[in-house]
Order: structure tokens, then C-alpha cells, then sequence
């Protein structure tokens, strides 16, 4: 498509999205924000709680469509799908890491993993899966309940629910929120590994720290994207 770089992934135009309050005003959230996400790159969006960033992350997600503007993935107008496309294009595009783990508590470790997709009626890919355990860790807990794993374990097993669908974007919203130091690092280890296999990796967060793993910082204050900056101390060689 004209003005879609072959790089870019997802692209947003003027973007402006509000949300309705319990008095019945309308609170602005975004505000005329333009970005362009390339493939195979890694982003942290930053912002503090009430920033916006929350329901950009929504809208970039392909969660919400009650937004004014133009959102193009990979060419294709975002406003011209159906629920029903749009639905399938999230579920085979994204995969969603979030602060909560979201885990089914009565499931074991590996029917949560493998839930979505045995809910889309999905063929499990088993060499890709146990790919993805081995790299997590969670090879020896498959037959475990969420309770009997620290906060760091789960948030693998939610990683590896996120990737088992291959998808070309991670979205890890606040990953790291709800875990201790050494965990963080863990986490955030992963993630950059899965960086290196060609996702396209976004990271939400309010930490410098975390956003300083990204190799672009999208700064969003008051609903507007102040800033969209390549990180200057990030490992190139690392990343590859």
C-alpha cells in the first residue's frame, strides 16, 4: 500500500480516542498521536498511570475500536474489518503478556499454555511448544497448578501461552509489575530473546529502568506522544 514502508508493521494517523465517564462526560485519553511500528523491532511505551498510554495500548492491541483516526496493520485499514476479521487477525497476530497472569487456577501448566488455541480449534505445533517450554524453564511443571508456582514462573507460563500461536507482535503490558528484582530480570531476558527471533516486541511501562531494554522509547503524557526516540544506550549487538 502507497506511504507503508515494507518495515512497517503497524502504522497510526491522528489517532484520538475518549472514554465515558460515570457523569456521562466524555474524558479525551488520546490525542491526535501518530507512530509507525516496524517489524522486528523492540518499543517501550512510557507513561505514567492516567497518561493514556493504557488506552493506546488497547487501540495497538486491535482490543478497541472506538477511536477517530486511521490504523493501518500491515496495510490493511483497521475500520474496514469486521468484528469477526478483527477478532482473527488479533488472535493470529498478537500475543498479549500481562501484569496479571491471568492463569486458570484449576488448569495445569501445560492446558493453560495451549487453551486459546485449543479454543480457536487450533492445531498445537509440539516441536514449537516444547521449543518453548525448554527456553522457559517449564519442561519439569507442565503437570503443576498455577498456585504451586512463584510469581516468576507464571509469568513464563504466560509468556509461553502468549508465543505458542507464533505471533508477529509481543505486547507485555506492565510484564514485570508484579515481580521481585531477580524475577524482573528473568522476564525481561526472555523477552529480548524472543526480540531476537524476528518478533516485534512492545513493552508498557512507567519504569526507565525496564524501558531502557527497548531500542525505542515512545514517551505519552496527558494523551499526547511527547516523544519517539531511538534509545541511545541501547546494545544493538545484543538484540541480534
Amino acid at each position: 500500500m502507497k506511504g507503508i514502508s515494507e518495515k512497517t508493521l503497524i502504522k497510526i494517523k491522528d489517532l484520538k480516542a475518549s472514554v465515558k465517564l460515570n457523569n456521562g462526560d466524555m474524558l479525551t485519553t488520546v490525542t491526535n498521536a501518530n507512530m509507525e511500528l516496524q517489524r522486528g523491532r523492540s518499543y517501550a511505551i512510557v507513561g505514567k498511570s492516567g497518561s493514556g498510554k493504557t488506552s493506546l495500548i488497547s487501540i495497538i492491541g486491535l482490543l478497541n475500536r472506538e477511536y477517530e483516526g486511521e490504523y493501518l496493520y500491515d496495510g490493511i485499514s483497521i475500520s474496514a474489518l469486521k468484528d469477526r476479521d478483527l477478532s482473527i487477525l488479533r488472535a493470529n497476530n498478537i500475543g498479549f503478556v500481562f501484569q496479571q497472569y491471568n492463569l486458570i487456577p484449576s488448569l495445569s501448566i501445560r492446558e493453560n499454555i495451549v487453551l486459546p488455541m485449543r479454543l480457536d480449534g487450533k492445531e498445537i505445533d509440539v516441536d514449537f511448544f516444547n521449543e518453548i517450554i525448554e527456553i522457559l524453564g517449564l519442561k519439569d511443571k507442565l503437570e503443576r497448578l498455577p498456585s504451586t508456582l512463584s510469581g516468576g514462573q507464571q509469568q513464563r507460563v504466560s509468556i509461553a501461552r502468549a508465543l505458542l500461536t507464533k505471533p508477529a507482535i509481543v505486547l507485555a503490558d506492565e510484564p514485570t509489575g508484579n515481580l521481585d528484582s531477580a524475577s524482573s530480570r528473568e522476564i525481561l531476558g526472555i523477552l529480548k530473546k524472543m526480540h531476537k527471533t524476528g518478533r516485534t516486541v512492545i513493552l508498557i511501562t512507567h519504569d526507565n529502568g525496564i524501558a531502557a531494554q527497548a531500542r525505542r522509547v515512545v514517551r505519552i503524557m496527558d494523551g499526547k506522544i511527547e516523544s519517539d526516540t531511538t534509545n541511545p544506550d541501547f546494545d544493538q549487538e545484543a538484540a541480534e
